[in-house]
């Protein structure tokens, strides 16, 4: 049925994908310059169902910012600051511990947590941190630091190499790092929005590193602001080519630039993707993407109607709970901080998919919650 309303265009490249063969660069450019979103759909959700059949997954985690002071200044980035700026802020590990001992109790499987490139932090505080968090449940998922904060740690902070900061911290108790600071991999874009960052090897090189240990973590991109189509395509491109080396990556999770917080220069004033333009981007992922067994729809930046919607675009995963996200509302988004694990299984049922709860390595568990938590509930 689908293949009859496929376009002559874009039949080749649905061929392909039902054959199991890879699409090419050339391809995705094609699907990106299509309208027929519902056609991207239908040949995006041939592969969601040979990788997932018609589940899709939620995690029950919880988002913690431990710090938010930065020595960068990106040009995209409303979060970072200065220990002087008013919206600066830095938590105690005991707030942080806390903060999870009471998400533990509501029935978390994971505390994600990311900060700035903290001036000061001494890296004792850091190794303390990830254990005494570790030690609240043997079976709790510890996600922390972006690929960034490794290197800062390493190069300025432990003053040892990548593979020596990585196996410290996981000896502490970390168990997965974040997908974070990825944005665009070109170097042209990132030197205007993101200068002094890691580069794109650099990115890697930590990933890398971290599933030659046997590890897992996800990956992203930041879209939507300055980049072409086609840098779209390379980011993509770099990601599929790293996951043929190590197969680390367990999802791939893409959001939208939110231009409400940009300091001045050349991000401001940019006008929102549409949510036409997201369901693409989400589903030609899935298409391009074909060595990464998740798609997740960040809710947070999509909200959560539309990251519904998503689960016909080729994503099988609405991310999480999340319970306090800082980063994407002190750049402007207007989403919930938060989501129950009873509302985000209402959306997927609706959605026509069956809801199961999953770890961090995408993982289908057992539900870790009985019922909705009121301080929880989305009005």
């Amino acid at each position: 049925m689908i293949a009859k309303l496929i376009a002559p265009a874009l039949r080749p490249i649905f061929d392909r994908v039902v054959a199991g063969q890879r699409i090419t660069d050339a391809d995705a450019m094609q699907l990106y310059g299509s309208n027929d979103l519902n056609i991207l759909g239908a040949i995006a959700n041939v592969l969601r169902e040979r990788k997932n059949g018609n589940v899709a997954t939620y995690i029950h985690n919880q988002y913690i910012n431990y710090a938010n002071h930065c020595i960068l200044s990106c040009q995209f980035c409303a979060f970072g600051a200065k220990k002087r700026e008013a919206h600066a802020f830095e938590m105690t590990i005991g707030e942080i511990v806390a903060k999870a001992r009471a998400g533990l109790k509501l029935g978390i499987t994971e505390i994600h947590m990311v900060g700035g490139l903290h001036p000061s932090l001494k890296g004792e505080w850091y190794l303390e941190l990830v254990s005494r968090l570790r030690a609240l449940d043997e079976n709790f998922f510890v996600k922390a630091f972006t690929a960034v904060e490794i290197r800062h740690l390493a190069f300025r902070i432990f003053k040892k190499t990548i593979r020596e900061t990585l196996e410290m911290l996981r000896e502490a108790g970390l168990c997965a790092i974040t997908g974070g600071g990825a944005e665009i991999f070109d170097q042209e874009i990132r030197d205007q929005i993101c200068r002094g960052k890691e580069t794109a090897d650099e990115w890697w090189d930590v990933h890398r590193t971290w599933h030659e240990m046997g590890m897992r973590s996800t990956a992203t991109m930041l879209y939507g602001h300055i980049e072409t189509t086609a840098q779209r395509v390379g980011h993509l491109r770099r990601l599929r080519t790293w996951q043929d080396e190590t197969g680390g990556f367990t999802g791939f999770i893409p959001f939208a630039f939110e231009a409400a917080g940009a300091r001045p220069g050349v991000l401001q004033n940019i006008r929102h993707v549409t949510a036409f333009e997201e369901l693409k981007n989400l589903a030609i992922a899935r298409i391009y993407l074909d060595n990464f067994d998740h798609i997740t729809a960040y809710w947070v930046s999509l909200g959560l109607p539309l990251a519904q919607q998503a689960l016909n675009y080729g994503v099988d995963d609405l991310h999480g709970t999340i319970m306090e996200e800082k980063i994407f509302h002190m750049a402007g988004a207007t989403t919930p901080q938060q989501q129950s694990c009873a509302a985000l299984e209402k959306a997927i049922r609706e959605a026509g998919r069956e809801p199961m709860q999953r770890d961090t390595w995408y993982r289908r568990i057992a539900p870790t919650w009985h019922k909705p938590a009121p301080e929880l509930a989305v009005a």
